[in-house]
């Protein structure tokens, strides 16, 4: 999700950067004596000077308007936003919490949690590792090269952002040379091979450079003659700016920063390694527990759903034990789709069954679309089964023999609707709501959801066939089992063929898949907590209400109450069903109930 809203001058906000601090202290007393007058001042202007210090790190699923630069990263700012943030947090400890309003508390839980990671991530210099086992700076940039452009004045914003790719990058490998130095990088393991996606822009050259994209097909409303001087002027940015950056960044990565990556797996290791993990796991969890709690609960659970998965292998009249199954799965070809077309014309027929069924389980309907498209070829080897957020659902039909179609349901529920595609869109209807409210994205919230619209096409007739449901299932037990293998890898000294083998033996992902997958969380610790711990709370609250309010228990006003709180730390949403059930099950929507 976006972290952008307002747009200011960064240049006007850099040259009052010394008295940015004590303005926040000045204008909050300023602003008499409403508690939640005060807590307003501040997350306002707080979130403006975010918004501005980082324009043009949008990302994928970015819906705001293309900068004309990108952010300035270097360490005075870095330096700069540490001491911003731990201020805020200062003053916002400040209010009296009792003296808010009921609305402004729980805005005030969910902003302290908010402003707690951001200030963490700068306290362990997170920009010094600006990849992981997912994903990379580079490669966020080239998803923003994908964006439709829709107007002569965005093309020049994105012609003069092209411009700015050497500075940017070479504050990228400053920042890099200096968590290189100190061993905070990630494992040399996971990045074997990410230097091609690299090479593949570097040596792209003219209408063939990804970067060119936006400018192929343009909007009728450009004339035809400032068409071709945007695109002559795109082509001279690539040559001169784009390329030239990707050259120096292949050329550090292939001869300095890949060969000296530390070679230990876990995130414990690093440096301040035990304090770093447990941030990371209340960053994505926003829960407080422990890798050992984790570990243990991660075990306990993949018993229970290995026991579900071994009834609906019986349901199927499947002879062999539980391993020759999962061989049957991954091997036999009835499974697999022959072709990139076949695997998207039958996401998208998943996507309008549900479309057929959402009145009956949701009140509140979003309004934004989504399309069905291919990840991109210069990602794909590396890149999950598929992907989801405002607009689009993106399908790997990367390897067709490692994307099982009875996978394909659970995936098509988590990644569209009503996952990713629905519950953002959501967030940002929701405008009465403040900004750090609708635009950032916690990940137990929105994955913990999307994984329980998977678990919730059971009772919405999606799953056709025993294999639709032991897919579900599948995909059940690999959230599980990432409880297990996350802490197994950066707590307990897992290996990774050993994170691989459990992977392997209690889920029926593909090869290719679980070894992207453990790839994954090797190098970006804490992230695949987030999907089973955010689902777990989520049924929990589901079924005391359930059990509170009997047959007053509405299931479209239960929804509409989790989805218009828009991205929240699951104690939060916690609290809110606890009100929902002191209010008699009544839902933000009545009419539409």
């Amino acid at each position: 999700m976006s972290r952008l809203a307002s747009r200011l001058s960064l240049a006007v906000l850099f040259a009052a950067t010394a008295l940015s601090t004590t303005a926040i202290s000045t204008s909050a007393g300023a602003a008499g004596g409403s508690a939640d007058a005060r807590f307003k001042a501040l997350y306002t202007r707080e979130w403006a000077w975010r918004s501005a210090e980082l324009e043009g790190e949008e990302g994928e699923d970015s819906t705001d308007r293309m900068a004309d630069h990108l952010p300035r990263i270097d360490a005075a700012h870095q330096a700069a936003r540490l001491a911003y943030w731990t201020k805020v947090m200062g003053e916002l400890d400040a209010i009296p919490a009792a003296s808010l309003s009921p609305e402004a508390q729980v805005n005030a839980q969910i902003y302290h949690d908010q402003i707690a990671v951001l200030i963490n991530q700068q306290k362990f210099k997170d920009y010094e590792k600006p990849l992981n086992g997912d994903s990379a700076f580079w490669s966020d940039l080239t998803g923003e090269a994908r964006k439709p452009l829709r107007d002569a004045a965005e093309y020049e914003r994105y012609i003069t952002q092209l411009t700015d790719f050497p500075r940017y990058f070479g504050e990228e490998i400053v920042n890099m040379r200096a968590g290189l130095a100190r061993g905070f990088t990630p494992p040399q393991v996971v990045l074997k091979g990410r230097d091609a996606s690299i090479a593949s822009v570097a040596e792209a050259k003219g209408e063939a450079n990804p970067y060119f994209g936006p400018l192929k097909q343009m909007p009728a409303s450009i004339p035809a003659a400032d068409q071709a001087r945007l695109k002559a002027k795109a082509l001279a940015a690539i040559e001169g700016s784009v390329i030239p950056a990707y050259a120096d960044l292949l050329s550090f990565m292939r001869t300095t920063y890949l060969p000296a990556a530390r070679t230990d797996l876990a995130a414990e290791t690093l440096p301040d390694g035990k304090a770093y993990y447990q941030s990371k796991i209340k960053e994505f969890t926003t829960l407080d527990m422990t890798a050992d709690q984790i570990h243990a609960l991660g075990l306990s659970e993949v018993a229970k759903i290995h026991a579900q998965m071994l009834d609906v292998m019986k349901e199927t009249g499947f002879q062999g034990d539980f391993p020759a199954f999962l061989t049957y799965l991954r091997t036999d070809p009835k499974f697999y789709a022959k072709t990139p077309e076949e695997l998207l014309m039958r996401a998208a027929w998943i996507a309008k069954r549900f479309d057929g069924k959402a009145e009956q389980y949701f009140g509140y309907l979003p309004r934004k679309r989504f399309a069905i498209i291919p990840v991109p070829d210069d990602i794909a080897p590396y890149y999950t089964s598929g992907r989801g957020g405002p607009g689009v659902y993106l399908v790997n039909t990367y390897n067709l023999p490692s994307r099982p179609l009875y996978n394909l349901t659970a995936l098509t529920l988590h990644e569209s609707a009503p996952g990713h595609a629905f519950q953002m869109p959501i967030a940002m209807e929701h405008k009465e709501q403040p900004k750090f409210r609708q635009e950032v994205y916690i990940s137990a919230f929105g994955e913990g959801w999307a994984l329980y619209c998977e678990k919730l096409g059971l009772e919405m007739g999606m799953y056709e066939t025993p294999y639709d449901r032991f897919g579900m299932l599948t995909y059940q037990m690999w959230r599980a089992a990432r409880l297990v293998v996350d802490t197994g890898i950066h707590s307990k000294g897992w290996a990774r063929a050993q994170a691989q083998a459990f992977l392997h033996d209690n889920t029926a992902l593909s090869d290719h898949e679980i070894e992207t997958e453990v790839d994954r969380y090797i190098g970006w610790p804490g992230q695949a907590l987030a999907y089973y711990l955010g689902e777990a709370t989520i049924l929990a609250a589901r079924e005391k209400a359930e059990k509170a309010l009997g047959p007053k228990f509405n299931l479209r006003a239960f929804h509409d109450t989790v989805l218009e709180l828009g991205s929240v730390p699951m104690p939060v949403l916690t609290d809110r069903i606890d009100r929902f059930i002191a209010e008699g099950g009544k839902g933000p929507y009545p009419d539409l109930e």
